[in-house]
């Protein structure tokens, strides 16, 4: 999985979603990660169409929403993505949520057969706990490909970072930017000043060293390119010490039907 990709969250104008996925791969992206209750699946896979990249050097991901992960709805809501991207496969198909419709001895099955029938390479979770992945990894019989979670300088995760390691599951990091507040910290203001980069180069570049693939959202061109430069950064350890020390715990994203963190 490429370290950095293109996340599309809240970027649900057709034409602008649409531009963004296609000036992204063109800049040199090659991860594009979406979700069914994005409501953009169909402007990203016109966006991957548009470019110039083929689409086998494309990794791209989608999510089954809290509703649809009864076996039934995970079988025909990942069909519909499916069309709706233009594709026949999508590299790795994520539980959205331990929410909802999940239970994980019938939902996880489904996403086998689904990874059976080539319709998803890889299956992934979102928003999982330790214990979350305990109960999918017995359901599987397998650990989930990848587990996508809120993380940035400013929420750490370390718990979940050792998990990773010790289990082989990719961290894939929403919100790399934590929504913005990154950019006004004056611990990675300095970073970033030190090293003559953006603020979010520092976020990026932190989580790509602390082996996590991060998903920064980013419409014009110039955040596109900016975001990608982060792969060129590589922080000293007094700077990823800064980091690691700073002590805060800012959650982005709580809604009421997530879990108890």
């Amino acid at each position: 999985m490429p370290v950095l990709g293109l996340g599309t969250w809240e970027n649900d104008d057709p034409a602008q979603c649409t531009e963004s996925v296609a000036n992204a791969l063109d800049a040199g992206y090659r991860h594009v990660d979406t979700a069914q209750i994005y409501g953009n699946e169909a402007a990203v896979g016109e966006g991957i169409a548009k470019s110039d990249v083929d689409r086998e050097d494309i990794f791209l991901a989608s999510k089954v929403w809290i509703d649809e992960l009864s076996p039934a709805d995970v079988a025909s809501s990942t069909r519909e993505s499916l069309d709706k991207l233009g594709v026949d496969a999508v590299d790795l198909m994520y539980v959205h949520w331990p929410a909802g419709e999940y239970e994980p001895e019938e939902t996880l099955p489904a996403f086998a057969e689904l990874r059976d029938d080539g319709l998803i390479d890889r299956i992934g979770v979102s928003n999982f706990e330790p214990h979350h992945l305990d109960a999918a990894t017995d359901a599987l019989g397998e650990a989930p490909f990848a587990n996508q979670v809120e993380m940035h300088p400013l929420l750490r995760q370390e718990e979940l970072r050792e998990y990773a390691d010790a289990n082989d599951v990719e961290l894939v990091a929403y919100s790399p930017l934590a929504r913005g507040e990154i950019l006004d910290d004056p611990d990675i203001v300095d970073i970033a000043e030190k090293h003559g980069v953006s603020a979010a180069q520092v976020s990026l570049a932190w989580l790509r060293e602390t082996g996590v693939t991060a998903i920064p959202k980013a419409t014009g061109i110039d955040h596109i390119r900016d975001n990608l430069a982060s792969v060129d950064l590589t922080l000293d350890d007094e700077d990823v010490e800064r980091i690691d020390s700073l002590g805060r715990t800012d959650r982005q994203l709580n809604p009421d039907f997530g879990p108890d963190w």
